[in-house]
């Protein structure tokens, strides 16, 4: 996987992480909320068919309240009036009374006449619940409500249906209604579709945003990536535009040196010799012909001399002898000795040997700095020193010449510099420049160790 890739999925998987969790944690919680509500909203709405059961049980004792309380316990006649106006009482499709006795014997069934004489008392619903057990034992508490199965009179089926009962003592009944809470089960069931059609949409609207947020960091990480790479090879293609021009402007310079040098100096010593040689042949000037033969010799050593100093200029000998520190010592040496300038030299350098593009380049970077000290300077005095910091090696070359100001240099003056800007630039390097008219100069060079 490409470098690029992996920045991409550190932006992305952070976001779709962080995304996922923040969704789960705000669906769960929406989900609590919602079954919170709801069943506030159906405690709210069995509490309203409580005070409504409530409310037709005290009105159906109104109703029977003066017979009963002149009626005596054997009373039948009584009892039989109040069995018919209980049967008489109904509200709605589905409401009316009922009266069991404490045996669990039908008394009173307006709607289901044919269970009037029959014992309920064993009887269950389709979850196994004793009806009639569990009402008669809310009567003979005080009165209170209960839950069960029943057939509704309307749907010929059986519903949920919440009981209200009180107990008659004179005559020892149970008296009660009861209300079918299908209706409540009905919009508690609409209710919480609606919230899991609400919470589905807000995950998918969720998804939606995270995925549209994923493309866009995708296209704008391509476009980035894109910008980047077009501005690499641009940067590459000028490094290599530099290097090849490094490179001419060193051939060129080398060529300039054994054409104005070597080569006079050689087509001297040929001079020379011909005409040695020339006398020779007369046999007539054998003192003239080694005077010439000597000073030829002297133009030879100087051609050798020559080529040395070329040969060391291209690659010194002691750079790869030695190592870095001996040929940068050597290189000041020479420096101190031919502009009398007193050199501070503190170097620290790594006892292994450095990389040999490093080492070429640090050389070459400080002999282009010391031929612009000599030639621009003016200076006395000069510092050296170099140093580890942040994983790069760090070369410092201070002097208390006559300064300048680095926006005023013209092209053909900041030759120097701008090679080596391009030196420090091929290998990754930095450099920092500090000079002011009068205050002289610090060049500060770091490249990778």
């Amino acid at each position: 996987m490409s470098l690029k890739a992996k920045l991409l999925l550190l932006a992305i998987l952070p976001l779709l992480l962080v995304s996922s969790l923040v969704t789960m944690v705000s669906l769960q919680q929406a989900r609590n909320l919602s079954e919170q509500e709801i069943r506030i909203f159906e405690d709210n709405l069995l509490s309203a068919k409580q005070r409504e059961l409530q409310h037709y049980v005290s009105l159906a004792l109104t109703s029977i309240d003066h017979i009963v309380a002149n009626a005596d316990v054997h009373d039948e006649a009584a009892k039989a009036e109040v069995m018919r106006i209980l049967s008489d009482l109904t509200f709605g499709d589905d409401g009316y009374f009922f009266v069991y006795d404490r045996t669990g014997k039908v008394l009173v069934h307006p709607i289901l006449t044919e269970l009037v004489g029959q014992d309920l008392y064993d009887m269950q619903d389709a979850r196994g619940d004793y009806v009639i057990r569990s009402l008669l034992q809310r009567a003979r508490e005080g009165g209170g409500f209960h839950r069960y199965l029943w057939q509704k009179p309307s749907r010929g089926e059986s519903e949920e249906k919440l009981g209200y009962v009180v107990s008659l003592p004179k005559w020892d009944w149970m008296l009660g209604t009861g209300l079918y809470i299908d209706d409540i089960t009905g919009e508690v069931a609409k209710i919480r579709s609606e919230v899991t059609r609400n919470i589905r949409n807000t995950f998918f609207t969720v998804l939606l945003i995270v995925a549209a947020a994923v493309a866009l960091i995708i296209v704008i990480g391509i476009a980035l990536n894109l910008h980047e790479s077009r501005l690499a090879d641009g940067r590459l293609r000028s490094l290599a535009h530099k290097s090849i021009q490094l490179q001419v402007s060193q051939r060129r310079g080398f060529a300039r040196e054994l054409h104005d040098g070597i080569n006079q100096l050689m087509v001297s010593v040929k001079f020379r010799i011909e005409s040695a040689l020339s006398k020779l042949a007369k046999a007539n000037d054998s003192t003239m012909a080694e005077a010439d033969l000597h000073h030829a010799m002297v133009v030879l050593n100087e051609a050798i001399q020559e080529v040395r100093r070329v040969s060391h200029d291209l690659r010194p000998s002691i750079l790869d002898d030695l190592g870095l520190e001996p040929a940068l010592r050597n290189l000041l040496d020479e420096f101190k000795l031919r502009t009398g300038i007193l050199v501070d030299l503190r170097l620290s350098l790594p006892a292994a040997r450095l990389n040999d593009d490093i080492e070429t380049t640090l050389y070459r970077v400080v002999q282009e700095a010391l031929t612009n000290i000599e030639k621009h300077a003016d200076a006395s005095h000069l510092l050296v020193r170099s140093w580890y910091s942040n994983g790069l090696l760090w070369l410092e070359l201070k002097d208390n010449g006559c300064g300048f100001d680095p926006d005023d240099l013209s092209p053909q003056a900041g030759i120097g510099l701008r090679n080596i800007c391009d030196r420090l630039e091929l290998l990754g390097g930095e450099l920092a420049l500090e000079s002011a008219p009068g205050e002289g100069t610090r060049l500060c060079i770091g490249l990778p160790s």
